[in-house]
């Protein structure tokens, strides 16, 4: 039997995190070092963590970032949830269920993020606490030497060079906040969100090189793409080097050509990998010889309507919608209830209502779809929707819709 201990729940202090962070590493099976400490105190708000305390030890976490992130309609304050850990001691007590409930609760009840968004370190875990799967990643492997950009593909007349991270972050904000601006599932990133993912440890590399920096800019001289990369040289019978790409963002065409002509030419590089490539990467379409690009899918951001009324308003539909939501969830029960929705690509209504529904499904299913990435006609073949009034499954499917699969380049 496991021992009696004194178990609270609070936010941590600031002086509090070194041993929370010790605790985390150890769940990640990692060994914790005092300079990736200080870069995650550069981000780390105490004010937005909860932790189970064993007397003066941290056991578990739960935390959140104040992110803004793109869905369809434009950008929305997000709450980013991260530093979910339960120490292998104290695990099966119910702490994770305990810290989703306090968090979800804080959210709801100070009105702050009316949306949470996490990545799952395993899949399973986050559904019973009413995160849907709502977008995808791809694991991108490209063998340099079985294909070409083909021929006919428009790199236009820009120049590319190669420069230090100073010289080149100018130009990648630039770059990266006209993309993010219209591309779901992108973040914000002030400063110290780049310092964040330009963080390059030696012992982190594998044996690669420190990060590179490539800048392409247009005839007129503004940056319109970059890459952020390192190689590795690898000798079996001759050359085998990698490329492994960190970031990758591109405003036209024929920067994102340009850009990827560059990495895919490399002298004595053999494969290119993207851990974080957009699971509807144009790539695919530019090279001739599609074979020799490999892509395996896994889940990407989990999504939690903390309250499904101002979520619902928050974003906005590709095509006119008007349809009465029954709502079911479990977990926040503030949630359940029928809505109306009303809205279209400029503004966005949502409201209670006694009318009758048109769909009953749950705010997990709601979750999944809200980035667009996952269609409700998808969820509703799933048996997770019924359709109490013919043809508003495939209605809504239209409406929720987005142009591109939504893509989050970044793990938090």
């Amino acid at each position: 039997m496991a021992a009696e201990t004194t178990n609270h729940i609070r936010p941590i202090t600031i002086d509090e995190l070194p041993a929370l962070f010790r605790m985390i590493e150890e769940v990640f099976l990692a060994d914790p070092h005092d300079d990736e400490l200080e870069h995650e105190r550069r981000v780390f708000e105490p004010e937005r963590s909860v932790a189970v305390f064993d007397n003066a030890d941290p056991v578990a976490s739960a935390a959140a970032y104040t992110r803004e992130m793109t869905v369809p309609g434009g950008p929305l304050p997000i709450a980013a949830v991260t530093w979910v850990a339960v120490a292998p001691t104290h695990r099966r007590r119910g702490l994770l269920t305990q810290m989703m409930r306090y968090q979800l609760d804080d959210l709801h009840h100070h009105a702050r993020e009316a949306v949470a968004v996490l990545w799952a370190s395993e899949s399973a875990i986050y559904g019973r606490f009413g995160y849907g799967p709502a977008s995808r990643v791809g694991r991108l492997r490209v063998a340099t030497a079985e294909l070409a950009l083909r021929r006919d593909t428009g790199r236009g007349s820009g120049q590319l060079r190669q420069c230090s991270a100073d010289d080149a972050l100018p130009a990648m904000r630039s770059v990266y906040e006209r993309v993010r601006s219209t591309r779901v599932g992108h973040l914000d990133r002030p400063d110290r969100w780049w310092h964040n993912r330009l963080f390059d440890p030696e012992r982190q590399r594998r044996g690669a090189t420190a990060l590179r920096f490539l800048v392409h800019s247009d005839e007129r001289g503004e940056p319109d793409g970059y890459a952020v990369f390192n190689v590795q040289g690898k000798w079996e019978s001759g050359p085998r080097g990698e490329v492994s790409v960190r970031d990758l963002s591109a405003t036209t065409p024929a920067a994102y050509a340009a850009v990827w002509g560059f990495l895919l030419e490399m002298d004595l590089v053999r494969q290119v990998n993207w851990d974080r490539a957009a699971i509807d990467e144009p790539l695919v379409h530019l090279v001739d010889n599609p074979g020799a690009l490999h892509q395996e899918i896994s889940d990407g951001l989990w999504v939690r309507l903390v309250d499904v009324d101002r979520a619902l308003e928050a974003r906005r539909y590709s095509a006119p919608v008007d349809m009465v939501l029954d709502v079911s969830d479990d977990f926040c029960p503030w949630n359940t209830g029928r809505y109306r929705l009303t809205g279209d690509a400029e503004a966005a209504k949502c409201v209670r209502t006694d009318d009758p529904a048109d769909l009953a499904l749950s705010s997990t299913t709601l979750g999944a779809a809200y980035l667009g990435g996952t269609t409700l006609a998808t969820l509703a073949a799933a048996g997770l929707i019924t359709e109490a009034r013919p043809g508003m499954v495939e209605a809504a499917s239209i409406a929720f819709a987005t142009s591109r699969q939504p893509c989050c380049p970044e793990v938090f």
